[in-house]
């Protein structure tokens, strides 16, 4: 039944205003998370002159750190639960900053292992940290927009990360006795340990906390989150304890559905710059300018789609297409013999719909689970996920090894396949169509 008309302004304003106070910090504090955890996608162009560094080591290297991830991932977010975001975000942002930075030590295969893996314990937590909170203020009917402004900051770590990665590693070669790919890790690591330290002032736990809402604005929030809580109930996801999202096979497929997004999204992060290098350019800087045009694309695509999933609605089709059209974008870019300028347009396509489809897909298993269910089973359904970047490097390397980088693209479009295929077999509700 619709609102009616001045409720519904009151409701759009207080939304309005959370959005407001939240996304845009937030949405720094991923990028900088983002930006650290595959950086060394350009710093590759640097170490590749190291005696000790391979595209073997390369690619376990970049692998490792979703090991890392993996194990401590579910601890973190129940932590983060119960102790609340602020201080758990704070301690999450300074400790990846300083391990990031670390990085510039790496002086063996074994180090560089150690240090990623470290980075991965470091980072743990984060992004379904913030899944979760984001739980805590918007009903579903917002998140998929919401899920999908912050995670736009994927696309715009690619946008402003690969000029400055590619500025880096062509100008900094020598400072202070350093090499270009150590000043990487050191400048773009730094960030996140300053940010971090501002989390506990400017974010808020709860609702009922945020000074700078007004007590009908608190009221309106929490009834709305009540009225959730209460669909989900209605709907028989009456999930509260952590066990019971290990229990939940809507959990497992969740998992299974994100485990191949992510194979897309890797596959675009850790390669793109040396896809571009081998087509394109092999001056450093030029090469982080033609990375930033599909995560340019991605940045404005995926926020459209999220805000069409919301407003429709509909989840399932919208996650199930955006990864159809990525895995056809993939596919069409390994062709043999196709210009450049149609490789660039379809990594453009692939980038913004994989994006897309992950944007979207977090508005399903939240819709599912409440309570302490919700922190383990995001997380769970997170790491799972994620081990998927320890697997799509390590596919992409054996492919392009014994085949070539076509065959690899096509690797990761069949994984895409298989997402677009598995969303359709979920179960979770839509969310109710905005009026």
């Amino acid at each position: 039944m619709p609102e009616p008309a001045a409720d519904a302004a009151v409701s759009a304003a207080t939304y309005r205003k959370v959005a407001w106070r939240l996304i845009p910090f937030l949405f720094v504090c991923y990028i900088l998370a983002y930006l650290d955890r595959v950086n060394v996608g350009f710093a590759k162009l640097g170490m590749q002159t190291e005696p000790w560094f391979s595209e073997a080591v390369f690619a376990t290297g970049s692998g490792i750190f979703f090991i890392g991830y993996f194990l401590f991932e579910v601890p973190g977010n129940i932590m983060l639960h119960r102790v609340g975001a602020r201080l758990w975000i704070a301690r999450i942002m300074i400790g990846w900053g300083v391990v990031s930075a670390l990085m510039c030590t790496c002086s063996s295969p074994a180090s560089f292992y150690t240090m990623r893996f470290v980075l991965g314990i470091a980072e743990a937590g984060f992004f379904p940290g913030i899944i979760l909170y984001l739980t805590y203020w918007f009903p579903r009917e917002h998140r998929a927009r919401m899920v999908a402004l912050f995670m736009s900051a994927i696309a715009l770590a690619g946008v402003f990360g690969s000029p400055l990665s590619g500025w880096l590693l062509e100008t900094s070669h020598g400072w202070f006795g350093l090499k270009s790919w150590q000043w990487l890790f050191i400048i773009e690591g730094l960030p996140s340990i300053l940010v971090g330290c501002t989390v506990p002032f400017l974010l808020t736990d709860r609702p009922a906390q945020a000074t700078w809402l007004t007590d009908e604005e608190k009221r309106l929030l929490q009834s709305r989150l009540e009225a959730d809580e209460q669909a989900k109930a209605g709907e028989g996801h009456q999930n509260h304890r952590a066990l019971d999202a290990f229990k939940s096979p809507q959990v497992w497929l969740c998992s299974l559905i994100y485990f191949c997004i992510v194979v897309g999204i890797y596959g675009a992060s850790f390669w793109l710059p040396q896809i571009v290098k081998s087509t394109f350019s092999e001056n450093q800087w030029v090469v982080g300018l033609y990375c930033a045009i599909p995560w340019s694309c991605a940045a404005i695509g995926m926020v459209l789609v999220g805000r069409h999933s919301d407003r429709t609605g509909e989840r399932r089709w919208h996650v199930s297409l955006s990864a159809l059209v990525s895995a056809a974008g993939f596919a069409i870019s390994g062709l043999p013999g196709l210009p450049p300028v149609w490789i660039m347009v379809a990594l453009a396509v692939a980038i913004t719909a994989v994006m897309s489809a992950a944007a979207c897909f977090w508005a399903l298993p939240t819709s599912i689970l409440s309570g302490t269910a919700a922190a383990a089973g995001i997380a769970l359904i997170n790491s799972l996920g994620n081990l998927a970047g320890h697997f799509s490097p390590e596919m992409v390397a054996y492919l392009k090894k014994k085949y070539d980088m076509g065959m690899a693209l096509n690797g990761i479009a069949a994984a895409l396949v298989i997402s677009a295929v598995a969303v359709l077999y979920s179960r979770t509700r839509s969310a109710p169509r905005k009026t």
